[in-house]
């Protein structure tokens, strides 16, 4: 009998024995009792398939397009920070496999590669991730370099005002890693060790903007002309914002169970979203997703593709 993995719970298992705790809580865990983070895996499974035979699927075509960019199939990298923890390439062997794959990378501003290296590692579609920092200077910065190296679109992170109580972070007292597309532009020091809780955490409440509202993202408009998707919506109330204050695309979100728990399962909101958008403009989800029957739900509760997060690192 085969020992080989076959699914992402198998690469997972060999994940967590692999990687350093510290590491794999990191990647693995979510906020305070991880409640939602069960949520994301158990509202598909709650969800059926009703299959109708006698079709013939002898030819079929997978691919999508995601703001004017074909992509194989509805499947993209979702941004997730420090790729390095898990293997030495980090996000330039990400970047790689997704331009393999024919679809698109979203880069985490925390990557462990800067946006240049990876945008010099292969030629490929890629969208940045953005959190609006205290000093909006540096923001603009960011969104200038991801301009300049060839990013198509800006994904505002917009569920962060605060870093999520994530326990495991705290008890593992959970480093900083490097921010490579920060180095030398922000004032707020990165400590490297303490003996004091999370340092992630303390990183992410110092320097973020908890200010941060709807109309902020005309400042982002501003300053770009690169499309704007929005990152963290789950009300249909937020979704019909989004839409009236012009942003190019949702991405249906709860930070992977990181920020808020009891927040609802991105599937579980999907459907209203959708509807509430009237394909205005396209809605992506992320969170939970691990299998290809997963995938095959959210598009048939309207999203236009998924992107996945945890089982990249696995």
């Amino acid at each position: 009998m085969s020992t080989e993995p076959v699914n992402v719970d198998e690469f997972e298992e060999l994940a967590r024995q692999a990687l350093p705790r510290m590491y794999y809580d990191y990647y693995a865990g979510g906020a305070e009792d991880q409640h939602t983070l069960r949520q994301n895996i158990q509202a598909f499974c709650r969800i059926t398939i009703q299959p109708r035979i006698l079709v013939d699927v002898s030819k079929i075509d997978m691919s999508t397009t995601i703001l004017g960019y074909r992509i194989s199939a509805p499947i993209m990298v979702a941004p997730t920070g420090s790729h390095k923890l898990a293997y030495h390439e980090g996000e330039l062997a990400t970047a790689r496999a997704a331009a393999a794959a024919k679809t698109i990378m979203v880069l985490s501003l925390a990557s462990s590669y800067s946006m240049e290296e990876v945008a010099s590692s292969c030629n490929a579609i890629r969208f940045f991730q953005l959190y609006v920092f205290k000093q909006r200077d540096v923001s603009t910065l960011l969104v200038q370099r991801a301009e300049r190296f060839g990013y198509k679109a800006i994904v505002l992170t917009a569920d962060t005002p605060r870093l999520g109580r994530r326990e495991a972070d705290i008890k593992n007292k959970m480093i900083a890693p490097p921010q490579k597309n920060l180095e030398g532009l922000l004032s707020v020091k990165v400590e490297v060790e303490s003996d004091q809780g999370s340092l992630l955490e303390s990183f992410v409440n110092e320097a973020f903007d908890p200010s941060l509202c709807w109309k902020d993202v005309a400042w982002l408009k501003s300053i770009t002309s690169l499309p704007i998707l929005i990152k963290g919506i789950l009300t249909h109330e937020d979704a019909i914002k989004a839409v009236e204050v012009g942003v190019d695309g949702i991405i249906v979100s709860n930070h992977g169970a990181r920020q808020l728990d009891f927040s609802p399962a991105t599937v579980s909101a999907l459907e209203e979203i959708v509807h509430a958008v009237k394909g205005k403009v396209p809605v992506l989800l992320d969170g939970g997703v691990r299998r290809g029957t997963d995938i095959f739900k959210a598009l048939a509760l309207g999203a236009q593709a998924v992107l996945v997060s945890s089982p990249t690192f696995n």
